[in-house]
């Protein structure tokens, strides 16, 4: 049984489940879209929603364990100097998955994850804006 048992196998082996994910870390922090399977995508979001919080954290300890997952000090840099920052003011929520139809080969659902942009729009701005379009 597999009561409680998180994760997705992918039909690899854990070095090669391991290191595949990295890559699509490593993707998404480089690119900051990426266009791969829904059950990848799924998969990896929790790793690059993990990684952007170490940014956000900004120490030490953080850098490397981030340098653990992306093994390239420039990624690492990205990652701490630009991207993180853009997420100072949100808690969580960095990725977006849209599905993307089938894959023409093995009929594959496919997914497009991205990072959402860092400018956190809240409710009370968009009803302040909307407050003053009817005074005018």
């Amino acid at each position: 049984m597999r009561h409680r048992v998180a994760g997705r196998k992918f039909g690899r082996e854990a070095d090669h489940r391991k290191a595949m994910l990295h890559n699509l870390a490593k993707s998404i922090i480089d690119h900051e879209k990426i266009n791969t399977t829904e059950a990848r995508a799924k998969e990896i979001r929790s790793l690059v929603e993990r990684l952007i919080t170490f940014g956000k954290k900004n120490s030490i300890h953080g850098r490397r364990m981030a340098f653990k997952v992306l093994q390239d000090r420039a990624l690492v840099k990205k990652l701490f100097d630009e991207i993180a920052p853009r997420y100072a003011e949100r808690n969580g929520g960095y990725t977006r998955i849209y599905k993307n139809g089938t894959r023409r080969g093995d009929c594959a659902l496919m997914a497009i994850i991205e990072l959402v942009e860092g400018d956190v729009a809240s409710p009370k701005a968009d009803t302040i804006k909307a407050e003053e379009l009817t005074q005018e």
